[in-house]
């Protein structure tokens, strides 16, 4: 889906608002709009229908909505006044009407999901190499790959390995670093200087010339996914730094690491009840959470993990798994006891157990109420 530049600055300026979007990185925002969709609704329009399964978010940017439940209950929503996706629940809980003509934006729920977790990620990893004193030097092109399109591809448990694979390779303007149609054997990062991008067209027998690309690009990272011969020629336009990354490499870092999981239906048969911690925003933890349960964003990991005591078992949960297996994975790597509720909230549909109450925070390892 296209947007015009001014369209994506005010979808950028309205998602300051909304609801987990504003904890995102501007960058990994303007990724998730590229997929988004905006669409104008009538005063009476069905925005989506009870029962249906659209695995949306969908937000009201502007104008009034009626949801119809089928208990007869009404709920009137104004976009000035809601920062949260309408009734997210799948299956939908009720009909939604719009009152006005309105504008609301849909984004496709596991995209969000996915690029949320990457964005917060990103955050959680600044915060660990800014505290190695070590690396100060490489803080810059660290935060740049964390930036990366390289990024978009990794499952975000892996991103982390992605540093220790990376090798460098000093290069000098003119030199063709890939060749289309080739066989690709690893894909690159330029860390420093920049290329230019040309295509040959068989049809008019012509070199055509693509895109300048600079520091923070990945290239020939397609090649090695789809296992297709490159579909274009990249030239040095400076000297530079470009770091490398092996196939073998690449493709293990697509394969989803291995975490800890506990099912919600074995979390109750566990000998020591587990304190359960919340990973998403804290937003979304305020719109509701499980009772007995306490928050610390996954961006927020690294300052926040002290909070933990090394002995004590912790399960951590998000929507759909995918923020709490990172957080399990990368603090089970530091030696915390921690597991991941396997498929979140929504794999066993546990949305009816939330609560919206005050919930708890966490000293000296066990949990506090927060009231």
């Amino acid at each position: 889906m296209h947007h015009s530049e001014q369209e994506e600055d005010d979808l950028l300026n309205a998602s300051g608002a909304l609801v987990p979007l504003k904890a995102m990185k501007r960058n990994f925002l303007e990724d998730l709009f590229l997929r988004a969709e905006t669409q104008t609704v009538f005063a009476q329009d069905i925005i989506f229908d009870i029962d249906s399964y659209d695995n949306q978010h969908v937000y009201l940017l502007f104008g009034e909505v009626e949801l119809h439940y089928r208990s007869g209950h009404k709920e009137h929503i104004q976009a000035a006044l809601n920062q949260l996706p309408l009734a997210q629940e799948q299956p939908r809980q009720c009909r939604a009407v719009a009152l006005t003509d309105a504008t609301v934006l849909r984004i496709d729920s596991d995209q969000l999901d996915r690029t949320l977790s990457w964005s917060q990620i990103a955050q959680y990893l600044m915060s660990e190499v800014s505290l190695q004193r070590d690396l100060d030097e490489d803080l810059d092109w660290m935060h740049t790959v964390l930036n990366s399109n390289l990024f978009y591809k990794v499952p975000p448990v892996n991103v982390e390995q992605i540093f220790s694979r990376l090798t460098p390779m000093v290069v000098h303007s003119g030199e063709v670093i890939l060749r289309q149609g080739e066989i690709g054997d690893c894909c690159y990062f330029i860390k420093d200087g920049s290329a230019t991008v040309t295509h040959y067209n068989e049809a008019n027998k012509s070199i055509e010339k693509v895109a300048d690309i600079a520091a923070g690009r990945c290239f020939g990272e397609d090649s090695l996914v789809y296992e297709q011969a490159r579909n274009a020629t990249i030239t040095m336009s400076s000297d530079g730094v470009l770091m490398r990354l092996e196939k073998t490499d690449f493709l293990l870092l697509l394969k989803e690491a291995v975490v800890d999981e506990v099912s919600d239906k074995d979390l109750v048969n566990m000998a020591e009840q587990p304190i359960l911690v919340d990973v998403r925003t804290e937003e979304e933890y305020s719109a509701g959470h499980f009772a007995l349960s306490a928050n610390i964003p996954l961006n927020l990991l690294s300052i926040k993990k002290r909070l933990l005591l090394p002995e004590k078992a912790y399960v951590f949960y998000c929507n759909s798994g995918r923020r709490s297996r990172a957080a399990a994975y990368l603090l089970g790597k530091q030696g915390y006891n921690v597991l991941a509720l396997k498929g979140g909230i929504d794999g066993d549909s546990l949305s009816n157990q939330l609560v919206t109450e005050p919930g708890y925070i966490i000293r000296d390892g066990e949990l506090i109420s927060g009231q």
